[in-house]
C-alpha cells in the first residue's frame, strides 16, 4: 500500500511538473520590461499544496531551471553565471516551499484561506528575492541599467513592476479555482495527495467554517 502511494505521488508530481515545464517555456519569452514573467506559479502551489512544502520546492527549482533558459535571463548570465543560476533556483524553490508550509500550517483551520493564502503567497517570495538578489549581486550592473535614474526605481518599477501585478493578480484571481481544483483532486482521485479535501469539508459544509481535522502526512 506504502509503495503504491509513493508510485501515485510521483506520478501526480511528475505531471505537475510537466505542467510547470510547458507553462514556464512559454512565459520564457513573454516580457514587460527586461525581465521575463513567470506563468508556472499556479501548478507550483497546486504542487505544494497537494504534496507538501518540499515538493513545492522541486517544482520551484525546476521552473527556476527553465527560467535560466529565458532570453532575457541572458544578461544576468553574461556578467556572473554562478550567481544567476542561485537566484534563479532559490527565488522559485523558496517560494513554493513557502506556499506549501503556509498550507500546512493554516488547512485544519480553515481550507480555502489557506489555500488563497499559499497561492498569493508565492509571487510575493519569488519578486522579493529576485529584487534581493538583484541588489546585493547585481547592483552595478542596476546602475548601470538605469543609466543615471534611481537604481530602486528602476529596479522595482521597470525591471519587475508590471511582472509582479500580473503575477500577483493571475494567482490571487486563479486562487478559488485553486481551492476547487484541490477539493476535487484531493477527494475523488488517487494521486498520492497528503489529505483529503473530502474529509475536512463534505458537500453540506462547504460554506461553514469547519474545525475537523485530518492528520497531514509528514
Amino acid at each position: 500500500m506504502k509503495n503504491k502511494k509513493s508510485i501515485q505521488r510521483m506520478v501526480g508530481i511528475a505531471s505537475l511538473a510537466a505542467i510547470t515545464v510547458v507553462l514556464q517555456v512559454i512565459a520564457n519569452y513573454i516580457t514587460f520590461g527586461p525581465v521575463s514573467i513567470t506563468l508556472a506559479l499556479i501548478p507550483l502551489v497546486i504542487g505544494a499544496i497537494l504534496y507538501g512544502p518540499w515538493a513545492g520546492a522541486f517544482l520551484g527549482a525546476l521552473m527556476g531551471a527553465i527560467i535560466l533558459t529565458a532570453p532575457s535571463t541572458g544578461s544576468f548570465l553574461a556578467i556572473n553565471p554562478f550567481l544567476t543560476v542561485v537566484i534563479c533556483l532559490v527565488k522559485t524553490g523558496v517560494a513554493g516551499m513557502v506556499s506549501g508550509f503556509i498550507f500546512k500550517a493554516l488547512y485544519r483551520k480553515n481550507l480555502t484561506l489557506a489555500v488563497i493564502l499559499a497561492a498569493i503567497a508565492a509571487p510575493i517570495v519569488n519578486t522579493g528575492l529576485f529584487a534581493i538578489g538583484c541588489m546585493a549581486f547585481f547592483w552595478k550592473t542596476l546602475q548601470e541599467w538605469a543609466g543615471g535614474s534611481n537604481t530602486l526605481g528602476f529596479l522595482f518599477l521597470t525591471m519587475i513592476g508590471i511582472n509582479f501585478i500580473i503575477e500577483f493578480a493571475v494567482n490571487s484571481i486563479l486562487s478559488p479555482s485553486i481551492v476547487y481544483i484541490v477539493r476535487i483532486i484531493s477527494r475523488n482521485y488517487n494521486i498520492g495527495a497528503n489529505f483529503n479535501a473530502g474529509a475536512i469539508y463534505n458537500d453540506q459544509e462547504i460554506e461553514q467554517k469547519s474545525n475537523d481535522t485530518l492528520p497531514l502526512e509528514e
